[in-house]
């Protein structure tokens, strides 16, 4: 798969893929549900990592799964631009209190009929790529 558009990707590497569900916390809520902010922190596996900086952040609005086939063509391409309803991820790259780097991702797609929010997913870690 590409890199996704706007991703910092020439000075980063994965170290590790976790790809698991994350519980997030914005001090200020997002004005959009479904176009969020970087969160403040983030709890996963029963700890709560403090976020201290976002590094970067990048959108996907492809589409993936039952979503892939149920657009009309002429819409196709705006869709891929700026989303449309329940399609799209927005990533965020960032550092921990720790200073550990992770990269996060909200998921607009919805789960089930009843459950109209996105999702949050801890991607994986990274870290700077050594000089060459």
């Amino acid at each position: 798969m590409p890199p996704p558009s706007g991703a910092v990707t020439d000075s980063w590497r994965p170290v590790r893929f976790i790809g698991t569900e994350v519980q997030v916390t914005h001090l200020q809520p997002p004005a959009l549900a479904k176009k969020p902010a970087a969160p403040d922190a983030f709890t996963w596996a029963g700890r709560t990592f403090r976020v201290s900086e976002t590094i970067s952040m990048w959108t996907r609005y492809e589409r993936r799964g039952r979503m892939a086939d149920n657009l009309a063509p002429a819409h196709l391409e705006t869709a891929a631009r700026r989303g449309s309803w329940g399609v799209g991820r927005f990533y965020f790259r960032v550092r921990t209190d720790s200073g550990d780097v992770y990269d996060l991702y909200y998921d607009r797609e919805p789960e089930a009929a009843g459950d109209r929010a996105g999702h949050w997913y801890l991607w994986r870690e990274v870290r700077p790529a050594s000089p060459s």
